[in-house]
């Protein structure tokens, strides 16, 4: 407001006073009965980049180093965590709330397809619906005792990573890209939205970097030559893997036994977030 009285104001005898907006908190508890330590996003600023892979990765290396896990599959309308993780069952309820799912080894599990009469059933709701369902998903289920809750985010900077990022106290995110050029720009997005609101970026995450041949041991660009380290130079963060194109990986995921994975290529973000305070 103008420190200058106008015309309008000129009959006035009052002074006039500049008032702050009020600033709206939509911020979310969890369940009551869930405890939840340290909430995790891993994002992404475009699809196809493999960031459900890096999802699933991350809550199998934890929970194999003794962490309770879980993952909230945020990504309603492309969910793929209950097929990587061979999960066919349906998410039951009580009047108390609406339970996750277990895998194999223990991780905690919700996703849309956990609710749907068939996996194959399409998703054809508007942004505000898909907002509050992952919203429901932080308050309505039932989570206990988690030491690292992994969010799966759909591609972008729309409805759904705003309702979390406002939403959910999330304690940092872990940023997934591929070698292409383009996806420069579409990085400094993610990193941009997340500095608006201001979320910790843990660090970026390159999947797809490499291929590399078991007969001669050579390393193929296949989507040509990085340019991570100039994003990661660019903003002033860390890159804390390079993921190769992996078919083993790959069939894990199609066969449901993404828990069975065997390599060590995540381990520097694992040993970070260990050590998370």
């Amino acid at each position: 407001m103008s420190n200058n009285r106008n015309e309008s104001c000129s009959t006035c005898d009052e002074e006039c006073i500049e008032r702050e907006e009020p600033k709206h908190d939509f911020s979310e508890k969890p369940h009551e009965l869930s405890n939840i330590k340290k909430v995790i996003g891993i994002v992404s600023g475009k699809g196809g980049v493999g960031k459900s892979l890096i999802t699933s990765m991350l809550a199998v290396a934890m929970n194999r180093k003794g962490f309770n896990t879980a993952i909230l599959d945020a990504d309603v309308t492309g969910p793929s965590i209950p097929k990587a993780f061979g999960i066919n069952g349906k998410a039951i309820g009580s009047e108390l709330g609406l339970y996750p799912i277990k895998s194999k080894t223990g991780i905690s599990i919700m996703s849309i397809n956990l609710l749907l009469e068939n996996v194959t059933d399409p998703v054809v709701w508007r942004g505000p619906i898909i907002a509050g369902t992952v919203k429901q998903f932080w308050t309505d289920v039932i989570w206990n005792d988690v030491d690292f809750m992994f969010i799966d985010m759909p591609p972008g900077t729309g409805d759904v990573p705003l309702t979390v990022f406002q939403s959910i106290a999330v304690d940092g995110i872990v940023i997934v890209t591929s070698p292409q050029e383009l996806v420069s720009m579409i990085v400094s997005k993610a990193v941009r939205m997340a500095e608006m609101m201001n979320i910790p970026i843990i660090g970026l995450v390159e999947n797809m970097s490499y291929f590399k041949c078991e007969d001669c041991n050579k390393e193929y660009k296949i989507f040509g030559e990085s340019h991570i380290e100039e994003v990661a130079g660019k903003h002033n963060i860390n890159v804390f893997a390079k993921l190769p194109i992996e078919p083993k990986i790959s069939a894990a995921c199609d066969k449901g036994m993404i828990e069975s994975f065997d390599g060590n290529w995540i381990d520097n973000i694992t040993e970070f977030l260990e050590n998370m305070e």
